[in-house]
């Protein structure tokens, strides 16, 4: 079964429990490599589009849950230090982790704001704040505006792109509005890895020290 069709299943207040708890579960304990937390999000705001939930009360909780495990997460990197980083699934991304670590240096708070737009720094930001002996209060503050903007942004977009889905199935039938949708998510998959490789370009030609 998968990750759509489950929460698709779930009575009204259990998608805000799942939601919530993958959002959450992302940065504190690493989830992310499993499941980015932005699909809940997403998936969550297309429910919240057909009236199951309440799409307030959904962002406030994918906000909420962003913040407070970006918090436990920054909390394990600063007990624990680089042992975290040899554990488990860990062990077969160091060179991304070397990446994140050299974004986090040249960036320093700033990198928790953008690395929460980057799936993979995502879940790994946190820790390595933590890891890095970043003051809290300045963690938290980049923690909260991303989380914000961040949680937001993706609920927002699962809840008009489930209206767009509505509209167009109403005007021209299932099988059309499949195939939009499909070609839209294809889309926006294509902007973001792109962004992503044109950001990391820029990063690479950058002068040390800039």
């Amino acid at each position: 079964m998968s990750v759509s069709s489950w929460l698709q299943g779930l009575p009204g207040p259990l998608v805000y429990a799942a939601v919530g708890g993958l959002v959450f579960a992302e940065d504190a304990i690493f989830v992310g490599f499993v499941l980015p937390g932005e699909t809940a999000a997403v998936l969550g705001g297309v429910i919240a589009h057909q009236g199951r939930v309440n799409v307030w009360w959904l962002g406030a909780l994918v906000v909420l849950a962003a913040i407070v495990g970006d918090s436990v997460g920054y909390q394990v990197g600063h007990r624990y230090g680089d042992r975290i980083l040899t554990i488990g699934p860990l062990r077969r991304h160091q060179r991304r982790i070397g990446e994140a670590k050299e974004f986090i240096g040249r960036r320093g708070a700033s990198a928790v704001f953008l690395g929460r737009f980057i799936a993979f720094f995502r879940a790994m930001m946190p820790a390595l704040a933590g890891i890095s002996r970043m003051p809290y209060r300045r963690f938290l503050l980049y923690n909260a505006l991303g989380g914000l903007v961040w949680g937001v942004g993706f609920v927002a977009l699962g809840y008009f792109a489930g209206a767009a889905y509505s509209r167009i199935e109403a005007l021209v039938g299932r099988g059309l509005a499949v195939l939009v949708a499909v070609l839209v998510i294809a889309a926006l998959v294509v902007w973001r890895l792109r962004k992503h490789r044109r950001e990391q370009d820029a990063e690479q030609d950058r002068p040390n020290g800039d």
